[in-house]
């Protein structure tokens, strides 16, 4: 019955784990998978998640089915921070929100709402994306196609062939935006060049996709949303898919949601409907323990704010182990400018290393970074980044 089904060799980056995993080396070092460890090399749970989580097991509620599109406390705290809580669009009440099995579930219900109601529009993505992107699109019947953005010989962005692109692309096309912390590179747009690339895409009337899966990791919770705030000041109509994986470490609560901006309050009842319609075909609701642990957290001050400070703890993490690499390489290779390092933002890297070179760190020291060169940052820490900084230099030199 199955003989003819074809193999999946797994995704590449999961490989990698497996890789590491099976190395006996005592100095191996994972900095291939997306997920943020802290300076023990443990994956974390925030305090206020602590907080909440005990909270909950005391009152020992039921576990009943949630609403569709999730709890109305939660959907509305996504509301308040991708948009700030006083913003019209938020007041108005036109952004039909819903909560995800993740930002990759978002992306996905996203994707099904496009190929229904837009079925002749087609995806560009930024080259190169995060991997999964082309094929959650395509696997729900959108063309996906790639607009430049990486300069290998910069190790900065192609801005003015990116514009010259976009200014090319016809009305109804959606466009794939990473807001901040770009994945795979860590290279984000300028104020002024977000500012630009928004007016060229309202000039062509095209269709903003904002995957946000990286709040506060950026530079802060507000100005990491400048470009979707901008967006919709713009007038735009547009998606934004947005997680806590990363900001609230609950990777496996899967807590995403989908916001798309309506031009009016009606035009969002209609689109509101439409996805829970694919939602109820997927998987009939989102799970719960997630659901209420942010809709606690963000919609209680006092735990509001113990979570931005644990965030900003993240990010700042990250920025000392940026700033400690680009250190330890300027020092050994000083004939080589290794300012990008430091300038890119988030959980990602793209190191400049060649996939010769990325070889080399695995076979010779047991290094793990993805072929293309991404690095996960946050898997660096005070016992690791020394040894990690002079085997890059090694392969550099």
């Amino acid at each position: 019955m199955f003989q003819n089904v074809e193999y999946y060799p797994g995704d590449p980056i999961l490989g990698l784990i497996e890789k590491y995993n099976e190395d006996p080396n005592p100095k191996k070092v994972n900095l291939g998978v997306g997920v943020y460890y802290d300076n023990e090399g443990h994956l974390p749970i925030l305090d206020c998640v602590k907080k909440v989580e005990k909270e909950l097991a005391e009152k020992n509620l039921p576990h009943n089915y949630l609403p569709i599109d999730g709890l109305t406390g939660y959907r509305q705290a996504c509301q308040n921070l991708l948009f700030g809580p006083n913003h019209e669009a938020v007041q108005s009440g036109r952004i039909a929100t819903t909560a995800s099995l993740g930002g990759s579930g978002a992306l996905r219900i996203g994707a099904e709402f496009i190929h229904h109601w837009f079925p002749d529009a087609k995806v560009f993505v930024s080259n190169p994306t995060w991997a999964n992107h082309i094929g959650i699109f395509e696997s729900a019947g959108c063309e996906v196609n790639k607009y430049p953005y990486y300069d290998s010989n910069t190790n900065g962005i192609k801005i003015a062939e990116l514009k010259n692109f976009l200014s090319n692309l016809e009305a109804g096309n959606i466009v794939l935006l990473h807001p901040c912390c770009h994945n795979p590179t860590g290279i984000d747009p300028t104020v002024q060049q977000w500012d630009d690339i928004l007016a060229i895409i309202k000039q062509q009337g095209l269709i903003p996709f904002m995957d946000f899966a990286y709040q506060g990791l950026g530079e802060n919770l507000d100005q990491d949303a400048y470009a979707i705030r901008k967006a919709v000041d713009l007038g735009l109509s547009f998606f934004v898919s947005n997680s806590f994986s990363k900001n609230m470490s609950l990777y496996g609560e899967r807590v995403g949601a989908l916001s798309v901006i309506c031009p009016t309050t009606e035009e969002a009842k209609l689109v509101q409907s439409q996805l829970k319609l694919i939602i109820r075909r997927f998987y009939s609701s989102p799970p719960g323990h997630g659901n209420y642990i942010v809709d606690k957290t963000l919609n209680d001050p006092i735990l509001f704010k113990q979570w931005e400070k644990e965030v900003y703890e993240i990010r700042d993490r990250i920025r000392a182990m940026r700033i400690h690499l680009h250190d330890v390489l300027q020092e050994k290779l000083p004939d080589r400018d290794f300012t990008y390092l430091s300038a890119q933002r988030g959980m990602f890297s793209f190191t400049g290393l060649s996939s010769e070179q990325v070889a080399r760190l695995q076979c010779e020291y047991s290094i793990y970074i993805v072929e293309n060169g991404r690095m996960c940052v946050a898997g660096l820490n005070s016992r690791n980044i020394d040894y990690v900084a002079q085997a890059m230099a090694e392969v550099l030199k």
